[in-house]
């Protein structure tokens, strides 16, 4: 059984951080290319973040700079730093484990930015 399990969500202020992590359980972790999506109230879910099973990274324009996706593969972990956060980004944040032929969701972490 496949799990992906967010953690480190919460309500943090404009400005500052938080760092999530998800870990998988049920797949060869190093293996899956990892990724960071998010979707607010009414809008689409879109891709902030994602790192390939080589390591190679993929931002979307507008957390450059500010975000740092990583993983662990020792303990099937992805991470997302996130810095600067502003209250724009606050958001259901997902993970998603994908490969040639198997793609899974985790169950999504609130993170809300406000003062």
């Amino acid at each position: 059984q496949v799990q992906l399990v967010e953690s480190g969500g919460g309500l943090v202020q404009p400005g500052g951080s938080l760092r999530l992590s998800c870990a998988a359980s049920g797949i060869i972790f190093s293996d899956y290319g990892m990724g960071w999506y998010r979707q607010a109230p009414g809008k689409q879910r879109e891709l902030v973040a994602r790192i390939s099973s080589g390591g190679s990274t993929v931002y979307a324009e507008s957390v450059k700079g500010r975000f740092t996706i990583s993983r662990d593969n020792a303990v099937n972990t992805v991470f997302l730093q996130m810095n600067s956060l502003s209250p724009e980004e606050t958001a259901v944040y997902y993970c998603r484990a994908s490969s040639y032929t198997n793609n899974y969701w985790g169950q999504g972490i609130q993170v809300t930015v406000s003062s």
